[in-house]
C-alpha cells in the first residue's frame, strides 16, 4: 500500500497493482479492465497508461480472451452461441472478434451438449408420465425448450433437440 504526503493524491495500491490482481483472478477484456480500474477510482490517463503497459507485456488481448471465453463457457457452463455472443458484447468485445471466436464452435458439438442437457432434465418419472399422458408432451416440450433458450441455444436447435428426445423417450 502506498501513502503520500499530499492529501489530494490517491492512497492505496497503484493502478498497475490493481490490474495485476484483477488478472490474477481471471483473464479480462480491455473494456472490463478499463471499467474495473475506473470503479476503483483511477483517472482515465492512469488507466490508459496501465492498459498500454498491459499491452506491452501481452497481458490483455481481446481476441485471445474471446476465444478462451467461448471454449470455457461453452464447455463448463453449457452455453449456446446466443448467450456467448451476449456475454462477450457485455464484456466490450467488438463484433468481428466475437464472430471469429464463435466460428470455432462446432455446431455438432453444440447440438450434442444441448441434447445432454435435455437428457439430464428429462427424469424417468417424466418419461413414464409422457408414455401414459400425451398432454404431458406439450408441457415437457415447452419447459425443455425454454431451458435451452435461456442457456443461449438457437430456437430451431432447441426445438429439434427436444422433439428428438421426447420422441425417443416415448418409444
Amino acid at each position: 500500500m502506498t501513502t503520500t504526503s499530499d492529501p489530494g493524491e490517491r492512497t492505496g495500491p497503484s493502478a498497475w497493482d490493481a490490474a495485476l490482481r484483477l488478472l490474477g483472478v481471471r483473464a479480462r477484456s480491455r473494456q472490463e479492465m478499463r471499467d474495473r480500474l475506473a470503479r476503483k477510482g483511477f483517472d482515465a490517463e492512469t488507466i490508459d497508461d496501465v492498459l498500454a503497459r498491459l499491452d506491452k507485456h501481452d497481458l490483455v488481448d481481446d481476441t485471445e480472451f474471446a476465444a478462451e471465453w467461448v471454449r470455457s463457457r461453452g464447455t463448463n457452463s453449457a452455453r449456446g452461441r446466443v448467450a456467448l455472443r451476449q456475454e462477450l458484447r457485455a464484456k466490450g468485445i467488438d463484433g468481428a472478434t466475437i464472430e471469429s471466436a464463435l466460428a470455432e464452435v462446432d455446431p455438432t458439438d453444440e447440438r450434442a451438449v444441448a441434447g445432454g442437457l435435455v437428457a439430464k432434465k428429462l427424469t424417468p418419472v417424466q418419461v413414464d408420465q409422457l408414455r401414459e399422458d400425451p398432454a404431458m408432451r406439450d408441457r415437457l416440450f415447452r419447459r425443455l425448450v425454454g431451458q435451452l433458450l435461456r442457456r443461449g441455444y438457437p430456437q430451431s436447435m432447441a426445438i429439434d433437440v427436444v422433439n428428438e428426445a421426447l420422441d425417443a423417450a416415448a418409444d
